[in-house]
């Protein structure tokens, strides 16, 4: 090391990290929330009865409304998990995701309130009654509370690799020449 050239390097080693890391951090929450918005709205769209079950089954949607709910759950559910899939509109997709998200967590806390044994439906099965609703329901609002901060990270980090909205040029701006001289 010269003493005599003081040392120019960036002390933001862990902002550079997270920096270069952020967009491949974004593809993977990407890719998960898809994953499992298409492993949720799959066997529901295949079961629409089910589905009907399962939404009479919290209690929570008027009886006029549940056919309208169940039969566009699904729906829903699949059409954020093609979007996030490829990565177009990621923001919008991702925020729409976490408003879902908050939906369940509330049903499945009001349904654990109270006090009914129902599996919460949400990959499909039937709420039908279950043997430990306790250990079911935690499990559940853990899980859905996991997937919320992937969405959170996407709605404040859109950005990722092998998207659509960068290829259209959609979604947050390019960094400036003088910006990407920066880093």
């Amino acid at each position: 090391m010269n003493v005599a050239v003081p040392d120019r390097r960036p002390r933001t080693a862990p902002a550079a990290a997270l920096r270069t890391a952020q967009p491949w951090l974004s593809l993977a929450a990407r890719l998960v929330l898809a994953a499992v918005f298409a492993a949720a709205g799959w066997p529901k769209l295949l079961d629409p009865d089910g589905t009907l079950r399962s939404v009479r089954a919290f209690r929570l949607v008027p009886e006029m409304f549940v056919p309208a709910f169940g039969y566009g759950l699904p729906i829903v559910e699949l059409a954020l998990a093609a979007l996030l899939l490829v990565g177009l509109l990621t923001r919008p997709a991702a925020a729409v995701a976490g408003l879902l998200l908050i939906m369940f967590m509330i049903g499945i806390g009001t349904a654990w309130a109270r006090g009914l044994s129902i599996e919460c439906g949400c990959f499909g099965t039937s709420g039908g009654t279950v043997v430990d609703p306790t250990r079911g329901y935690a499990v559940d609002l853990l899980r859905d509370a996991g997937l919320l901060v992937l969405a959170g990270w996407l709605v404040a980090r859109p950005t990722s690799r092998f998207s659509l909205d960068t290829r259209l040029g959609l979604g947050v701006a390019a960094p400036s020449r003088s910006q990407a001289g920066d880093a």
